[in-house]
């Protein structure tokens, strides 16, 4: 996935967000099959528990076998059909969710080679807001940041000042 460019700095924003809010003694479960960040995680002495591949828009048995503190959506949301199913579905309290934001002077991304490499979604802040308050979860604290590239053009440009990556810490909101 990385072959050529590796994401240190939303790895680094990633991190420092996730250890913020949560202490290495709470469990992780990382949607998603391991992958480099997953891996960090367990490296900083967290405790992850990633899927395992299944496709979560038809299989949410993880939610049911798999009883966590924190639940982890880094990079995953915008790959999903229906992500509404699957915030109903999570049991754990606590939940982190970073998506790729909308860029308005970029289309969708789609990968002609790989069926799983392909943004459903391109959400804007407030429609990942929307949906978390809609399924019950209320956001304690959020971020963004850009991700600038060293390429020469309009949209190289644009990237050093438009911010491209959202980040969330939310908890499930209490039924009275």
């Amino acid at each position: 996935m990385y072959e050529k460019t590796f994401p240190n700095k939303r790895f680094k924003h990633t991190l420092e967000f996730l250890k913020k809010h949560i202490s290495t003694s709470e469990t992780i479960l990382d949607l998603g099959v391991e992958n480099p960040f997953s891996k960090i995680m367990k490296q900083e002495g967290f405790s992850v528990i990633n899927t395992t591949g299944e496709d979560l828009d038809g299989n949410q048995n993880v939610f049911q076998n798999q009883k966590t503190d924190v639940v982890t959506a880094f990079e995953i949301f915008e790959h999903l059909l229906n992500p509404y199913t699957i915030l109903n579905e999570i049991k754990s309290e606590k939940l982190f969710i970073s998506i790729p934001m909308r860029l308005w002077f970029s289309p969708a991304y789609r990968s002609k080679t790989d069926m799983w490499d392909r943004h459903y979604h391109e959400f804007e802040d407030w429609q990942l807001d929307w949906l978390l308050e809609k399924t019950g979860w209320k956001i304690i604290d959020r971020q963004k940041w850009t991700n600038p590239v060293n390429k020469i053009g309009i949209r190289p440009f644009l990237r050093k000042f438009v911010n491209r990556y959202y980040i969330i810490y939310a908890e499930k909101q209490k039924i009275s």
